[in-house]
């Protein structure tokens, strides 16, 4: 085992290859915490309260009514949405900040299913975080769909010769275990059986070098707050292709997705363009608190980020290897096949990821024994990967977990 002056001086050597993509002080984080929870909450941009506070108090509240003109409030679910697409690897005008995700998920689903009919089956991945499962359902009820439960890996084989499938919908990295999925291939391999492809992006904008336009993807989703680093219960956007937009029925037809908004007519005519996804009035303070929190990528590569991540996944369980802990580590060590996290199993997963916050290294823990680790690259370290690997061995070895303090279940977990 390599002393830990050795790794110290690796992860030193790691953080000076990867310069171009680290940030830190755009953010506000403590001094005193290893920050590893970005894939569920971001941290804090140190742009956003002031953002917020002229938002608030200028623009608000001096200019009142007339900022929706002077500072172009009603532009900015497209103008935030164009900032989210060069970071998804999308073209202008194809995605919009709106809705929460689940809704958005319900938009495309439905739109989905009426852009294929005659086709009644929708494949998705049973492992999907809960709210895609439970909106597909519904939208299945309202639709006249069926939903197969169908692996990733196991999608193109259920593919292929199938003339009755209308949409492939997965998420581009499993939420549990950090897994990458090969986002050109599942839809290349769901265009040539004539169906459509939707990715949830939840756990990868920002952090993936997606490339959404060169990967064909016919729809897109993903929230504001995990690694766009928009606050919590920022804002989701929608991507939808270009060339499928004209086509793209939404099922809630909202005022602002109508062509002519102000015009206050009685039938629905939506919109030309991504426009025709928003549907009512979005939360201002949250849309333009995540624009400014975007600014923390202005200057980085999505690719740049996108090695970073890798590199500090890498030396986080390279040195849980070199440190012995015996731990059980369920993300892939291939590169092509890992997000940017990291979860290690654990039979008193929860209690662990307590003891770890006692010690300053926050993460978080998902059902029914993972310990999951989430590394954003503006802000983390290959020091912090370090530091949290020492952590959570320590933790494991001298069973510091087993505390009662730490076993109590909070109602957020």
């Amino acid at each position: 085992m390599s002393s830990t002056t050795d790794l110290t001086t690796w992860a030193q050597d790691l953080d000076a290859s990867h310069a171009d993509a680290y940030r830190p002080e755009r953010f506000d984080l403590p001094a005193d915490t290893v920050y590893l929870d970005g894939n569920s909450l971001g941290a804090l941009p140190r742009a956003v309260p002031a953002a917020l506070a002229d938002v608030a108090t200028r623009q608000w509240g001096q200019r009142l009514i007339r900022s929706w003109n002077e500072s172009d409030w009603w532009g900015a679910p497209e103008r935030v949405g164009d900032r989210i697409g060069t970071l998804v690897g999308a073209a202008p005008g194809q995605v919009v900040v709106t809705d929460s995700t689940s809704v958005n998920l319900f938009k495309v689903y439905v739109a989905a299913a009426r852009m294929r009919p005659g086709r009644q089956v929708v494949l998705t991945d049973p492992a999907s975080f809960p709210t895609d499962l439970y909106m597909l359902d519904a939208a299945a009820e309202l639709a006249g769909l069926t939903v197969e439960r169908v692996s990733p890996d196991e999608a193109p084989a259920r593919l292929a010769g199938r003339d009755d499938v209308a949409l492939a919908s997965y998420s581009s990295v499993d939420y549990r275990t950090g897994e990458l999925w090969d986002l050109p291939a599942i839809t290349a391999v769901a265009h040539a059986a004539g169906a459509l492809a939707a990715w949830d992006l939840c756990h990868s904008a920002g952090v993936v070098d997606l490339e959404l336009d060169a990967g064909g993807a016919d729809f897109a989703v993903g929230c504001g707050y995990k690694y766009l680093n928009g606050g919590p219960g920022a804002p989701a956007y929608v991507y939808v292709r270009r060339e499928h937009q004209a086509a793209f029925d939404s099922p809630l037809r909202g005022w602002q997705g109508h062509a002519r908004p102000f015009a206050m007519e009685g039938a629905y005519a939506p919109s030309e363009g991504i426009t025709r996804a928003r549907v009512g009035t979005g939360p201002l303070l949250s849309l333009l608190a995540l624009e400014a929190a975007l600014g923390a990528y202005d200057g980085v590569s999505p690719a740049a980020l996108r090695a970073r991540s890798l590199s500090l996944t890498g030396c986080f369980m390279d040195t849980l290897a070199q440190l012995g802990a015996g731990l059980e580590v369920v993300t892939p060590r291939d590169d092509r096949r890992r997000g940017s996290q990291v979860a290690v199993r654990h039979p008193e997963a929860y209690a662990v990821v307590q003891a770890l916050m006692a010690r300053g290294v926050v993460g978080d823990f998902r059902e029914p024994d993972l310990v999951r680790l989430g590394f954003a690259p503006l802000y983390v370290s290959h020091e912090d990967a370090l530091t949290a690997a020492v952590a959570l061995t320590e933790v494991v070895r001298d069973g510091e977990y087993a505390s009662e303090r730490f076993r109590a279940r909070a109602q957020v977990t």
